[in-house]
Parts: C-alpha cells; structure tokens; sequence
C-alpha cells in the first residue's frame, strides 16, 4: 500500500462510500419516521431523549475499533485475514466491553434525567432495550468493520479513506433499528 494517497485516490476511494453512507442515512430516517417507531417512542418514556447518545456513541466507540486496526495494518502489526491474533482480539474485546458499558451508562442517565424533571420512566426497561440494541449493534458493527477493513485493504484501499462513513452508517441505520428490536424483546419479557 502506498505511503500517501493523493487526493485524487482518497477521493475515488471515499465517495462511493458517502453515496452509500448517504442513502442508507436516508433509509435510516424512513425507519426514524416510522409508525413502529413513534409507537414506541410513546411507549417507552426516555427512548428518543437516549436516541443521539446511542447512534453518537456507536461511532464514538467502533470509529476508534476501524482506527485501531487501520492503524495495525498500515504499521504491519495487524495481517489482513480472519484467524486468531492477540491484538485483533484485544481491540475487538475492548470495543465490545466499551459499547455495552456506554450503553448501560446511557441508559441510567437516561433515566436519571426523567426522573430528575418528573417524566418517570423505568430504570429496566431502558436498560433492557440498550442492553439487546448494544449487544446486537456490537455483534454487527465488530463484524462488517473488520470484514470491510480486511476485505478492502487487501484490493489495495486504504481504510482510513472508508471506515468512518461505513461507521456512521451502520451506527445510525441498524442503531435505530436495533432499539426498536430491544423495545420489542423488552416488551415481550414484560
């Protein structure tokens, strides 16, 4: 791989990926608006008040994920291939502990808030929905990025030119998605 990309090779490699990034953004605001989505935003007191620290923090902690093993590849301490390594392994557990712990943490202060200003809520069940939308956006995001990122590096793009709008993507459409997931599981254990 090339030292330094010109801006010519970062532009071709990027826009693609931001065409994408932006319709699935899109796709992410249909879901968003959606009648399911209203339903349960009146359903379960907290949950839109919650809704733009889980997608931020997606991209907070899986950005930092992509970085790390960009960052691996290009120094050569990280092989492009899907086996066992300490540090692949140590970055993924890493990013997979720090999503589920911002999760949790996101949903006690969610709750602290409502309560705070008298709005109720229930500690269980926003920590319930994080728990299933965390889990389930850590499973999908550590697997697409270090595909994407191994994938793409071996046809010869850099992943620091493709790993942040495939971040946000995937943070922002499946992040909404799974919280409508995690209100169903919830639910349905209530």
């Amino acid at each position: 791989m090339p030292g330094h990309d010109s801006a010519r090779d970062i532009y071709r490699q990027a826009v693609p990926v931001i065409t994408v990034s932006l319709i699935a953004g899109l796709f992410a605001g249909t879901i968003l608006a959606s009648d399911a989505m209203r339903a349960n935003i009146a359903e379960v007191p907290g949950l839109l008040l919650l809704l733009p620290a889980f997608l931020a923090t997606r991209g907070g902690v899986y950005g930092s994920l992509g970085a790390r093993l960009s960052t691996g590849l290009h120094q050569g301490i990280i092989e492009p291939r899907f086996q066992p390594d300490r540090r692949l392994t140590n970055a993924v557990v890493a990013s997979f502990l720090n999503g589920m712990t911002v999760s949790v943490f996101i949903a006690v202060v969610t709750y602290a808030t409502l309560v705070l200003f008298g709005d109720g809520g229930s500690l269980f069940q926003l920590v319930g929905v994080m728990v299933v939308a965390g889990f389930l956006s850590a499973v999908l995001m550590i697997t697409v990025l270090i595909a994407v990122i191994f994938l793409g590096y071996r046809r010869g793009l850099d992943p620091d030119n493709v790993i942040g709008p495939v971040v946000t993507t995937l943070g922002d459409v499946f992040g909404v998605f799974f919280l409508l997931v995690g209100v169903a599981a919830v639910g349905a254990l209530s």
